[in-house]
């Protein structure tokens, strides 16, 4: 018996040319040092599923929180369907608890209270069909970090040109 392919396909559907990547915080890495990079579950509701699938999520201006020994994901929104939460109350922005095993959350709330970190989410992606967030240990730069940081990258975009016209006319 033969397997069916065209299956396959449309389960991608929807999931970013980028490797199932849902929603990015791209100013994440100008506003802070970003140290060490966690994978963490997100516990999600079915209304709020239906909207990531549909493109309706936005992690700019969340961070995550340590609360009663659980990490949550703050400030994160999640735009709900008109069609998909007609007998759920559906709060965009409410709090969402993070799935991590007993070990990170405990080695993360050490680093949070004792180092002066503090918990960003820097992607939101797909992982077969589980929702995963990646959030990183950061410290925030100051303006003269973020500077720096700045001139560094132009002066890498420079020599890359420079090179560029080297290499085409030699």
């Amino acid at each position: 018996m033969a397997k069916n392919t065209n299956n396959k396909a449309g389960k991608d559907k929807g999931k970013g040319a980028a490797g199932g990547t849902i929603a990015l915080h791209k100013r994440a890495r100008h506003e802070y040092h970003l140290e060490e990079r966690f994978e963490a579950g997100l516990a999600l509701q079915g209304w709020e599923l239906k909207s990531i699938r549909a493109g309706r999520a936005n992690i700019t201006e969340s961070y995550a929180v340590v609360l009663r020994g659980e990490i949550f994901l703050i400030g994160s929104q999640m735009t709900p369907l008109i069609s998909a939460s007609t007998h759920v109350v559906a709060e965009e922005r409410r709090s969402r608890k993070l799935l991590l095993h007993k070990r990170e959350i405990d080695n993360l709330i050490g680093r949070v209270q004792r180092d002066g970190y503090t918990l960003v989410p820097t992607a939101l992606y797909w992982k077969g069909n589980k929702v995963k967030v990646e959030i990183a240990l950061a410290k925030g730069k100051q303006d003269h970090d973020k500077r720096e940081a700045s001139k560094d990258r132009d002066w890498a975009r420079q020599k890359q040109q420079v090179m560029r016209r080297h290499n085409r006319n030699a």
